[in-house]
C-alpha cells in the first residue's frame, strides 16, 4: 500500500468517525483529522509525481 493510499484510508476512517460521533467536539476533532490526513495524501501524491517527472527527465537526458 502506498503512503498516499494509507493516508486516504485514514482520512476515510476519520470521516466515518465524524459521521458516527454524537458529541460535537468529537465530530469536530474527527473532521479536522480527516482534513489533515487528506492534505497529507495530497502532498504525498504531489511528491511522487514530482519524483517521477524528475526521474523521467534524468533518464531522458
Amino acid at each position: 500500500m502506498s503512503e498516499a493510499a494509507l493516508f486516504r484510508a485514514r482520512a476515510d476512517q476519520e470521516s466515518a468517525n465524524a459521521a458516527a460521533a454524537s458529541l460535537e467536539n468529537v465530530r469536530d476533532r474527527a473532521e479536522r483529522a480527516a482534513k489533515a490526513w487528506s492534505a497529507m495524501a495530497d502532498r504525498a501524491e504531489q511528491t511522487l509525481a514530482m519524483r517521477e517527472r524528475r526521474e523521467a527527465a534524468r533518464t531522458a537526458a
